[in-house]
């Protein structure tokens, strides 16, 4: 027996080892695993090759470490007065309409904070300049973390304000995502350091070389600012140049984030540390982010009320697309997704089908120009299912980055995650539910503008693709729940 033949049977024996530990270790879902048999039995060098890169689960010891530096956003939440628990919002009368939804949240570790002042940007240059504002008027410390910051024009006078602030003795703390920003050289990040910054990579490759990442299926696709504990950002904006629209490829660029003040801003904070404290292995007791003013006493900013939903491959429970499954379900008249990326697993394309077929006006809107052109085809292919079912669909005329979800005239999510198995499962994703009728009133009249810059496809549109798109469909669609 030559030694192509004795690698190629350890390597069938390996699959044949990995497959097991999928279904009674990991424990994933049957689409996943099947995917994953037909990757390694067609292909089994070139499968487990793949798996050892983009399959393998979060080891043992990661899972205990973030579980350790883990905080509580009820241990920190509960002791800051003014900050209602689930009971005190029911005896108030507070989401008297969601209080199914407002319960799912507050058992995922989410506490209902009413009082928030929210502003919407559907740009990204309106979204750099009130952040360049909020950054120049910090008194005390600014947290910040993107999944990409660049080193490029919008990067480098981001980080230039940082460093600003960071000499000028404001506690400035930058967590960068290993993967999202592996094109920006660590020298970049250094500036800050030198100036008095701290910098966290999330997931950093071995030995710091980019290419020996065995975590780099599993991104942090999170983008969170909070300065002076007080304002808050996230959605999905990133700190690059094309996210501000100087990209003529993916011109124009149409995504969604919002800027927070009031008390939703500490669970944000509450993510920023959990992530911090992983990567720069922090013990800081948590009793000394309260006396510290990362939590200062909160202040009535508007009339919204906000649950902040997070979710990643260290947790056994997909809570964000669980939280999505109930708003649908919950659904009396509308369900509007906005997503770059539609690749659902079951669970979602049944609440949809459910609602449809309920007689809910069901919308889904992704880019006519693609990004990643293979996940483009996946995303094709689940269309074509909704719009047999009666759903409308919607291709927004450039490329449409926004993550959202508006259900009925009173719920609306605003957050990271995209609708696809990657940011379900294997990204660190955050999304904020909005309870509030004049936000969902204004973001409603923003989809409509945006359909009038979209063109509705039906049936007839996937019918007349050609042959090749389709059958590349059809492959895509197969291996989609490993994208």
């Amino acid at each position: 027996m030559d030694w192509f033949s004795i690698c190629f049977i350890v390597v069938v024996c390996i699959n044949f080892l990995l497959l097991i530990g999928m279904v009674f270790l990991e424990k994933r879902k049957p689409e996943n695993i099947i995917a994953w048999i037909t990757a390694m039995t067609f292909l089994p060098i070139i499968g487990f090759l793949f798996y050892i890169v983009f399959g393998s689960g979060l080891s043992v010891r990661t899972r205990r470490m973030m579980k350790k530096k883990r905080i509580s956003e009820r241990d920190i939440i509960r002791n800051i007065k003014g900050i209602q628990t689930l009971e005190e919002a029911k005896l108030d009368g507070i989401l008297k309409d969601d209080q199914e939804l407002v319960a799912l949240c507050y058992n995922y570790g989410s506490y209902p904070i009413p009082g928030n002042d929210i502003k919407i940007f559907t740009n990204g240059k309106d979204k750099l300049d009130s952040l360049k504002k909020d950054i120049i008027s910090a008194k005390y410390s600014i947290n910040i973390e993107y999944y990409i910051f660049a080193d490029d024009e919008s990067g480098t006078e981001i980080m230039s304000l940082l460093c600003d602030k960071a000499r000028e003795g404001v506690d400035v703390k930058l967590i960068y995502d290993s993967i999202g920003s592996r094109k920006a050289p660590r020298r970049f990040f250094k500036r800050l350091e030198k100036a008095g910054g701290q910098v966290g990579e999330f997931f950093p490759p071995f030995m710091h070389i980019r290419l020996l990442n065995l975590k780099l299926n599993y991104r942090n696709h999170r983008k969170i600012v909070v300065i002076d504990g007080r304002i808050g950002y996230t959605g999905g904006i990133n700190i690059r140049n094309d996210h501000i629209g100087l990209d003529k490829k993916l011109f124009p660029w149409r995504d969604t984030h919002i800027r927070i003040e009031g008390g939703g801003v500490y669970a944000l904070q509450n993510i920023f540390l959990d992530d911090w404290r992983y990567c720069k292995n922090d013990s800081t007791p948590p009793r000394l982010y309260l006396e510290n003013g990362y939590f200062p006493s909160p202040t009535i900013q508007g009339n919204a009320t906000t649950q902040l939903v997070y979710s990643g491959p260290d947790s056994q429970v997909p809570k964000i697309e669980e939280t999505y499954v109930k708003m649908i379900l919950s659904a009396k008249n509308r369900v509007f997704i906005q997503t770059p990326y539609f690749i659902p697993d079951e669970t979602f394309s049944s609440a949809l089908r459910i609602a449809v077929k309920s007689g809910i006006d069901v919308r889904i809107m992704v880019p006519n120009i693609p990004d990643k052109k293979t996940v483009y085809l996946a995303t094709l292919s689940y269309l074509k299912e909704m719009a047999e079912i009666g759903i409308k669909i919607y291709l927004y005329n450039g490329f449409l980055h926004s993550k959202t979800l508006l259900v009925d005239d009173n719920k609306l999510s605003i957050g990271t995650c995209n609708t696809d198995n990657r940011s379900f499962r294997l990204n660190f994703e955050n999304t904020v539910i909005i309870y509030s009728q004049q936000l969902n009133k204004e973001y409603q009249q923003i989809f409509e503008e945006d359909i009038k810059n979209s063109k509705r496809v039906g049936i007839d549109y996937f019918k007349k693709k050609r042959w090749i798109t389709k059958i590349l469909q059809a492959i895509m669609h197969l291996f989609s729940s490993i994208f």
